[in-house]
């Protein structure tokens, strides 16, 4: 018999003037946390292969930490996710400039991005299941973006392990929308250590390189024969420590574009993106998405200033975010899929973290 999927609603503590409320969506097998500031995924407890429950998802046992600057563990971010550069873009005509929060670009939205204020909240269902639906208005000029941006995420979780993240942005004028979740994984437990020995296995067989600053050239390059090719399973320690591909010294590590590969009849359809698993838990992870890539991240940045969860420091290396998205910098790039949103066409994307033990070839 299925699982039931119950959920627990509670506030959390206050911020910006606002309660700020967590909800714990559960099956009976795994559970999710999600709190209302930032649409933040808190906790992603997950079953290994003797059903003992372990957190995959680095982030804070406390709201406090998730009010200060952080590596946005777990947080929806717009409203252009990834890398703009210039900190500009021209649409219908119009130049706009937007905050350059970094030397040369903007990254994630700006100087204050979606994951730094509060969500409204309620409770819904999907597919006869407890859900929570997040909202967010971001007014006209926010950050330099055109237009009273309103958006909406439902966060679901199935009987079957499926973590279902399902966005609605609607615009009163012509703009670019890009909204990610920037979930770390680790499925041997956050605090574990590195994913060294993870496996990871891609549906792209295209990326698209940057330049010094990580912005893309506008380049779709095959990843045949490059450090890049995931199309079929590797351990991923053996491809960070591969020195052949000067985009990999860029980055200190993994933190790509990949082009999702999918029929060219079903541009918006859910395809595969590809699957992630820890052999020591047997704890694996298959993600799918109706966006056109997938900026995988392995936590460079990480370098144990900061303490999560369990306790313990996090390090570079120690996660894997899996950022499903619009390629970085398409408002400049005219040969990418393009990001612009107008009133009379919403954005819509749909994200799904699958969670298993082991793989069998007979799943997608």
């Amino acid at each position: 018999m299925a699982n039931l999927v119950t959920m627990q609603r509670s506030n959390y503590g206050e911020a910006d003037g606002q309660t700020v409320e967590r909800f714990v969506l559960d099956n009976g097998a795994m559970s999710v946390a999600i709190l209302s500031w930032g649409a933040i995924i808190q906790e992603i407890w997950a079953p290994d292969r003797a059903g003992t429950r372990a957190n995959v998802n680095l982030g804070f046992a406390t709201l406090e930490p998730y009010l200060q600057k952080h590596p946005h563990f777990g947080a929806v971010l717009g409203r252009f996710a990834n890398r703009l550069g210039p900190s500009s873009f021209e649409l219908d005509g119009t130049t706009y400039a937007v905050t350059e929060n970094k030397p040369g670009f903007s990254a994630h939205g700006g100087a204050k991005p979606f994951d730094m204020y509060p969500w409204t909240a309620k409770e819904t269902s999907v597919d006869g299941h407890p859900a929570v639906e997040l909202g967010f208005v971001s007014p006209d000029g926010d950050e330099g973006y055109p237009g009273t941006l309103t958006v909406s995420l439902t966060y679901s979780l199935s009987p079957s392990h499926e973590l279902k993240l399902d966005y609605v942005a609607s615009t009163d004028k012509p703009t670019v929308v890009n909204l990610t979740n920037h979930a770390y994984f680790n499925l041997a437990s956050e605090g574990s250590g590195s994913i060294d020995d993870h496996h990871l296995q891609l549906d792209c067989s295209y990326y698209t390189p940057t330049d010094a600053s990580q912005v893309t050239t506008g380049e779709i390059t095959p990843v045949e024969g490059t450090v890049f090719d995931f199309r079929s399973e590797r351990r991923i320690g053996d491809a960070l420590r591969d020195a052949r591909d000067p985009q990999l010294k860029l980055a200190r590590g993994l933190d790509h574009n990949f082009v999702i590969d999918r029929p060219h009849d079903l541009p918006r359809s859910i395809v595969p993106v590809g699957r992630l698993l820890d052999p020591g838990s047997g704890r694996a992870m298959r993600v799918a998405t109706s966006e056109p890539g997938v900026q995988v991240y392995a936590s460079n940045s990480l370098d144990g200033s900061i303490a999560g969860h369990s306790g313990r420091l996090y390090r570079q290396g120690d996660a894997i975010c899996f950022e499903t998205q619009a390629f970085p910098n398409a408002p400049n790039r005219p040969n990418f899929p393009s990001t612009v949103v107008r009133p009379d066409a919403p954005y819509r994307s749909t994200t799904i973290y699958t969670f298993e033990t082991e793989w069998s070839d007979d799943r997608v």
